[in-house]
């Protein structure tokens, strides 16, 4: 518990990012929702959805979310610009990659880094990055405890 706030400590519950308008297409979006759903389960707040201006993607649960909405100008990354995600076993890692990897042998606009272990001595994390279609890098952790 945290002492500034009464019920805990305040966690993340979505990302935003920009994207153009085009990308928000019926099309773009399809090919967004796709990917991201058959990857990672994500699916759409089709209730948010507005044309060419916004697509919201739940991440596991309504208030976790990842928030696309259309400018102008839009959101430019670097490859290691990105957010994290974690998964509950290093089964459901694998999985995840397995299915990341099986899109970007047939789509060449994925960039993946692949998985690798970082060992911190009480912990492990297990995680690979993806990137497809969003500004932003994704990168999948799984925490063993050791």
């Amino acid at each position: 518990m945290s002492a500034r706030f009464a019920d805990g400590v305040p966690r993340l519950n979505h990302v935003a990012m920009s994207l153009p308008a085009e990308r928000l297409s019926p099309e773009g979006r399809a090919e967004i929702v796709e990917f991201y759903g058959d990857c990672f389960d994500w699916t759409e707040l089709a209730e948010q959805t507005v044309d060419r201006e916004r697509l919201v993607l739940a991440v596991g649960h309504w208030d976790h979310f990842v928030f696309l909405h259309a400018e102008r100008e839009s959101m430019r990354a670097q490859r290691l610009d990105h957010f994290g995600m974690s998964v509950r076993s290093r089964a459901d890692l694998d999985g995840a990659w397995s299915r990341v990897a099986a899109w970007a042998g047939r789509d060449d606009r994925i960039d993946t880094i692949d998985p690798h272990v970082d060992d911190f001595g009480p912990v492990k994390i297990h995680a690979f990055y993806v990137r497809h279609l969003l500004p932003l890098t994704v990168e999948v952790q799984y925490w063993e405890m050791t």
